[in-house]
C-alpha cells in the first residue's frame, strides 16, 4: 500500500509556540518558588533586670522680660509770683489817760417789810364758832330730809304688806335695800328675820311692789338714799 507523504507547512511554528510556551512557564515557576522562600529577618532583644534611670533634664526657666517704662517727663509747677504791696511805716501817738473820777456811793435802800397784824382772837373764835353753828344747821336739815323720806318709804312699802295670820306683833323683819337713780329697787337682803317666814315674805314682796321709792328732789343728797335699812312691825 503506498502512502503518500505530503508536507504540512503549519507545524514548524506550531512547535516553536509550545517550546516558548513552556519555557515562559517554567520560568514563572522558578521565580516564583524563589520569591516565596526568602529568609525570613531576625530580631535581636535585649533583657535588663531594671530601667535605666534617665536624668530628666528640668526645662528651662521662662525667660521673664522686663518690661521698661519710658521714663515720665517730671510736671514743672509754675509758682505764681506774689507782689507784696510796700509796707508803710504805722506811727503809734501816745494816748492820754483819762483821769478818774470817783463813783459816788450807792445809796442803800432798806425795805421795810409791812408789819402783819396778828387777827384779834375773840374775833377768830366767833367766826369758828359760827361757821360750826352753820355746818351743824345744814347737818341737821340734810337729817330732817333724810327722816322725812325714809318714813315716806316705809308708809308706801307698809301700805303694800298682805298680813299673814297669827303674827306676833313684837315682831320685825330688818331689810338692807339697794336704790338705784329713779327709785328703783335691786334684791332685798334679809338682814334679821322677824320669826314669821310668811311675814318676811310678805314684807319683801311689798317692797318690791312700791318702787320707785319716793326720793328728795336734790340730786346731792342721793348718797343717803342709795342703801338704807329698813325695818317693819305689824303693829305700827
Amino acid at each position: 500500500m503506498n502512502t503518500a507523504v505530503y508536507n504540512e507547512p503549519y507545524r514548524l511554528p506550531a512547535g516553536i509556540l509550545a517550546v516558548a510556551v513552556h519555557g515562559a512557564f517554567f520560568a514563572l515557576l522558578y521565580f516564583g518558588f524563589t520569591w516565596q522562600t526568602q529568609p525570613v529577618a531576625t530580631m535581636s532583644v535585649e533583657l535588663w533586670q531594671s530601667l535605666p534611670t534617665a536624668a530628666v533634664e528640668p526645662p528651662p526657666a521662662p525667660k521673664i522680660e522686663e518690661v521698661v517704662q519710658p521714663a515720665q517727663p517730671e510736671e514743672v509747677v509754675v509758682k505764681p509770683e506774689i507782689v507784696l504791696p510796700a509796707k508803710k511805716k504805722i506811727e503809734i501817738k501816745p494816748v492820754a489817760p483819762k483821769p478818774v473820777v470817783p463813783k459816788p456811793e450807792a445809796q442803800k435802800t432798806v425795805a421795810t417789810k409791812p408789819v402783819e397784824r396778828k387777827p384779834d382772837s375773840s374775833a377768830a373764835d366767833q367766826q369758828a364758832a359760827r361757821e360750826r353753828a352753820e355746818r351743824a344747821e345744814q347737818a341737821a336739815a340734810v337729817g330732817r330730809v333724810v327722816d322725812e323720806y325714809k318714813a315716806k318709804i316705809q308708809s308706801k312699802v307698809r301700805s303694800y304688806i298682805v298680813m299673814p295670820p297669827d303674827v306676833a306683833k313684837d315682831a320685825r323683819a330688818e331689810f338692807l335695800v339697794t336704790v338705784l337713780p329713779g327709785g328703783t329697787v335691786l334684791n332685798p337682803r334679809l338682814l334679821k328675820s322677824s320669826g314669821n317666814a310668811a311675814y318676811d315674805d310678805a314684807v319683801e314682796r311689798a317692797i318690791l311692789k312700791s318702787q320707785p321709792l319716793p326720793l328728795p328732789p336734790d340730786a346731792a343728797m342721793f348718797n343717803r338714799f342709795r342703801e338704807l335699812k329698813l325695818g317693819f312691825k305689824p303693829a305700827e
